[in-house]
């Protein structure tokens, strides 16, 4: 899988509201919940979008199962 890279911040730009698209990151990947109901206006439940969610799935009803419903569009890289 040959995914582009996105630094958190370029990750935070993609919330919603600056941008239009709603990504979140999970384990070093980065996926696209802009079609996503629940991701409406880039807020789900007490989580926003353009943030890597990977610390605080453990406070999430749900399990990282969740992410198998939606491909990864990029990987979350540090800058150089």
């Amino acid at each position: 899988m040959d995914l582009p890279g996105y630094t958190k911040q370029q990750l935070a730009l993609r919330n919603g509201q600056d941008k239009p698209q709603i990504w979140v990151a999970y384990k070093g990947l980065i996926y696209d919940m802009t079609d996503s109901r629940l991701w409406k206006n880039g807020k789900h439940y007490e989580h926003w979008a353009g943030q890597d969610l990977t610390d605080e799935l453990a406070d999430a009803p749900h399990t990282e199962a969740v992410f198998e419903k939606f491909v990864p569009i990029a990987i979350l890289v540090q800058p150089n």
